[in-house]
């Protein structure tokens, strides 16, 4: 390779405003700060980026965001910024031999007195061994690492890694921003489109509203489109929709959208929003959720946050559950649908859930206490000569079925975990445990254990 400042062909065609053969995305790449769209919130006026792009002195760093954000746009004005030798690679293709090979480059250009940025495309894809590799480079500055990815850094990337680089997110362009970028794809006669097309309003901004924020995906849409029309023609509404047709669904079962999707619809639910339980039950569906995850995710929530405040909820979601395993896709997603919709308009309660946890705390700092004497099991031999089972009363001859008796441990004395709400079904309990608990001589409902 020789020692320029972008170090591979496809970099040059970028850096210069790729010629008319590379792809319309590449074409119209910013050169600069001032070109950009979007992400104002990391390159602003005084802004960490901002400055360092400004000052020439980058610092190592992971772009993280969904895909056409800019990230590999960043790198390039980062490296030009700098006067570095740019290398750039991709963590599908390169390995440890391409990443020495590239260290030993820098090192080279370091006698010489030229840094070199690397730009490592998918980074989340170097394994465990191939990131530790960088890590020296990286540590004593032979190379300024911009890693890009897609994935959550904090999940992909090794925490020795992430510690000496900035991590940057990039947010979904919006349709404003598409809709600049567009528009100078067609006004642009040297890197735009040849002979453009007329376009219009409407077909224009559903290009800007379909691309989902991904700036690649709509100028390739539009290139498209122009092709399909040819120089002199129109690119309408039944145009666009041609060239963009349906988009994939950007969502990752292994990744960070994996957690998003499924944090979301534990919360919409959660607050009985059924329509945004619903959308995102489809989200998920549409991006190759393992519809069993959801399921399982289904029959928690059902106790943890519904709990007796409707406890046909829990049946619900295990028949749910069970449909899954037995009808599998499409169908299955029928049952989800209806599960889903019951958990979000029951009523909440998460007191049972709450009850444990206290119970676990008391557990954790005291102890398991021994159960009365009265309450042990007594089936051996030589039980009751220590007492076991000894005054039990059983419950079943008592009046209403009660007893009095203390089940209770001493040592935890008055303790309470559970408090009902007045929620749903949990409010008759709340008034059957008040009346318990004045049948045993303790506080009603609303004792905890610090009281």
């Amino acid at each position: 390779m020789s020692d320029q400042l972008f170090e591979s062909d496809e970099g040059a065609a970028a850096a210069a405003g790729a010629g008319g053969d590379a792809p319309l995305a590449v074409r119209m790449r910013p050169q600069s700060l001032s070109d950009l769209v979007g992400q104002e919130h990391l390159l602003g006026p005084g802004s960490t980026l901002r400055t360092a792009i400004e000052a020439g002195e980058p610092h190592s760093m992971v772009l993280y965001g969904p895909p056409g954000t800019g990230k590999t746009t960043i790198a390039r004005i980062v490296a030009t910024a700098a006067d570095g030798a740019f290398e750039e690679e991709s963590a599908v293709n390169a390995g440890r031999a391409e990443v020495r090979a590239m260290l030993e480059r820098a090192a080279e250009r370091r006698r010489a007195g030229r840094r070199t940025v690397f730009f490592l495309d998918e980074i989340h894809r170097f394994n465990k061994a191939q990131q530790d590799a960088l890590l020296p480079a990286v540590e004593d500055g032979l190379v300024t690492l911009i890693g890009a990815t897609t994935e959550n850094p904090y999940f992909e990337v090794n925490s020795a890694l992430l510690s000496r680089a900035q991590i940057y997110e990039l947010r979904a362009l919006d349709e404003e921003a598409i809709a600049e970028l567009l528009r100078r794809a067609l006004s642009d006669r040297d890197r735009g489109i040849p002979a453009p097309p007329a376009v219009d309003d409407d077909a224009l901004a559903m290009l800007a509203a379909r691309a989902g924020g991904d700036a690649r995906a709509a100028l390739g849409a539009l290139e498209r489109a122009a092709t399909a029309v040819g120089p002199g023609g129109r690119i309408d509404l039944g145009a666009a929709e041609d060239a963009l047709q349906k988009r994939a669904v950007l969502y990752d079962k292994g990744g960070d959208r994996h957690y998003d999707y499924i944090s979301a619809w534990i919360k919409a639910t959660r607050n009985s929003d059924v329509d945004a339980s619903i959308y995102y039950l489809a989200a998920m569906l549409a991006g190759g959720e393992d519809p069993r995850f959801i399921a399982r995710r289904m029959v928690i929530f059902a106790s943890e946050d519904v709990g007796n405040a409707a406890p046909q909820a829990l049946a619900v979601a295990t028949a749910a559950a069970a449909a899954v395993d037995r009808v599998g896709l499409p169908e299955c997603r029928i049952n989800l649908a209806q599960a889903a919709v019951y958990l979000a308009l029951a009523p909440k309660s998460n007191a049972s859930y709450k009850a444990l946890l206290a119970a676990e705390e008391h557990v954790r700092r005291h102890g398991a206490a021994e159960p009365p004497a009265a309450i042990r099991d007594s089936h051996y031999a030589g039980a009751r000569e220590l007492g076991r089972g000894v005054g039990y009363r059983y419950p079943h001859d008592e009046p209403g079925g009660v007893s009095d008796q203390r089940t209770m441990p001493e040592a935890v004395g008055d303790a309470r975990f559970y408090a009902p709400t007045d929620r749903g079904f949990e409010a008759e309990l709340a008034e059957r445990l008040d009346r318990l608990r004045a049948l045993r001589g303790s506080p009603g409902t609303g004792a905890t254990e610090e009281d």
